[in-house]
């Protein structure tokens, strides 16, 4: 079993948003992989797929990004899926936009989702860290996060989400290495 977390905060006002980067990953991934409708369950948005035979499942927590572990750790305590198990899509500061790196445990780095999953069920679950860039004056973090992306930022991505779908079977049986390397390819070209 595994389980799938895209990070974001519920509601129009905010789907646009750098921060929702996760929920569209989410989405897209989700619907490659023919998953039914979503459903409101565990203080989320959930849905379940196969891949080759194997039950995975989707979440959205609808918690808002503080309170995001307390989602993920219902549906990870409903299903027994033990936290090496869980992935979980975020938007990440620290990377320039259209980068992507993934790892397994590690801190939280100041993000309030990885925070409160930390809080709920330990850090040793993998991250698939999108870059979405840092604001020039750090006071507007906050903001910047909760602002859509530009024009000019769409395209990219949109390369990075697509990239991420067409891979995602090499993540999900723990090739982390080739998972990177193609999703890489697909961003460069």
């Amino acid at each position: 079993m595994l389980l799938v977390v895209g990070l974001g905060n519920p509601g129009a006002k905010y789907e646009r948003n750098r921060h929702n980067i996760g929920f569209h990953a989410v989405d897209k991934i989700a619907q490659a992989y023919g998953a039914g409708s979503w459903a409101k369950k565990f203080r989320g948005e959930w849905c379940e797929a196969r891949l080759e035979g194997e039950p995975f499942f989707f979440l959205k927590p609808q918690t808002y990004m503080n309170l995001s572990g307390e989602s993920v750790a219902s549906t990870a305590h409903f299903y027994k899926i033990p936290t090496e198990r869980i992935i979980v899509i975020h938007d990440d500061l620290d990377l320039l936009s259209g980068k992507i790196r993934v790892k397994q445990g590690g801190g939280h780095g100041g993000h309030n989702g990885l925070k409160s999953i930390d809080a709920h069920i330990g850090n040793d679950y993998w991250r698939v860290r999108i870059g979405i860039g840092r604001p020039e004056n750090k006071d507007r973090v906050t903001d910047y996060v909760l602002e859509n992306f530009t024009k000019e930022e769409l395209p990219l991505q949109q390369k990075i989400l697509a990239a991420i779908t067409n891979h995602f079977s090499y993540l999900s049986k723990d090739d982390a290495s080739t998972f990177m390397n193609k999703v890489a390819l697909d961003v460069k070209n």
